[in-house]
């Protein structure tokens, strides 16, 4: 009796996980920092925080070209400084200390065919109003970091608006389903970043289709119209890209006046090269990534180099 009880339950149990593979909705975040590299380094694009959450629609009652629509709204903080955030002569810094601080909405429509096309907006603020130097302060206070000192000199408030767009569409697989190519694109036009970028994505291990993969942030699923290839993701990824850009306000200050005290042009073209592990079951996502930039500013500054971890959780 015991025995049947106990296989009664382990059936159940079974079913229940099984039933319990698809979720709807999706919560996280992302974080940037320079200090992920074990450098010894804190210059330029130090520190960024991201906040997610997205929702699948009903899939069931879209189109036939379409696989999956999914609604995301997002907050997130990017701070900036010189070479170094211990900078309090104005003469020294090689990029301006800069804080740029928003809250975001994109629809994300994803194709059956494995294109994928992303439309947001992002309403925020460059400028003490960003809240940079207290965050900075604050995270140097934390963990024991050195005195923080060249702020007063940061770009000036100027409240933002900007609109993305991205573009992928998968250009072929191996027949083992283990590696894929697949360009990426995208154009970005606002009064903080605008300009466009096109790059290669290679993913090899364990992968899902565009659609319902954790790279392009698509695992949720509402009534889904297509297995996944596996339950589970384990994959390297790397995306040589260039980008060419038009403006950016944590460079070269406000797009409407010049009364930042320290600003710089853009390099018109920057090549990044983006190398991560990601590892995904169907409730949890862990990514690791290493992003490398070559220089970006008309200064004496550097290129550049960053790590990104990204944790989210999916449920009904």
């Amino acid at each position: 009796m015991r025995l049947k009880l106990l296989i009664t339950l382990s059936i159940i149990g079974i079913s229940i996980g099984s039933f319990a593979q698809n979720f709807k909705n999706e919560f996280g975040f992302k974080s940037d920092n320079d200090a992920y590299l074990f450098y010894g380094q804190d210059r330029y694009y130090t520190n960024g925080l991201f906040i997610n959450f997205r929702h699948a629609t009903d899939q069931q009652k879209l189109s036939s070209s379409l696989e999956k629509v999914t609604y995301e709204i997002s907050a997130g903080q990017k701070m900036y400084n010189p070479i170094s955030g211990y900078s309090p002569k104005m003469e020294t810094q090689d990029r301006p200390f800069a804080g740029y601080l928003y809250a975001g909405a994109n629809v994300n429509l994803f194709y059956k065919k494995e294109s994928i096309l992303k439309f947001g907006l992002e309403l925020g603020t460059v400028g003490p109003n960003a809240l940079g130097e207290d965050a900075q302060k604050l995270l140097h206070k934390i963990v024991g970091f050195y005195e923080i000192k060249g702020w007063e000199y940061q770009i000036k408030n100027e409240p933002t608006i900007n609109l993305t767009t991205q573009f992928t569409k998968l250009l072929g697989r191996s027949e083992a389903y283990k590696s894929d190519l697949s360009l990426e694109s995208y154009v970005n036009i606002g009064t903080t970043f605008s300009g466009a970028g096109i790059g290669i994505l290679l993913r090899s291990g364990d992968i899902n289709q565009l659609f319902n993969s954790a790279y392009t942030n698509s695992q949720i699923s509402n009534n889904s119209k297509t297995e996944r290839l596996v339950n589970n993701e384990y994959f390297f990824y790397a995306k040589p890209q260039l980008n060419f850009i038009a403006y950016d306000a944590t460079i070269q200050g406000s797009m409407f006046n010049k009364d930042s005290p320290v600003t710089f042009e853009t390099k018109p073209l920057v090549f990044a090269q983006q190398l991560g592990l990601n590892y995904s079951t169907p409730r949890f996502t862990f990514d690791f990534g290493l992003t490398f930039k070559s220089k970006e500013v008309k200064s004496t500054a550097k290129a550049h180099q960053y790590g990104s971890i990204s944790m989210y959780y999916r449920f009904n």
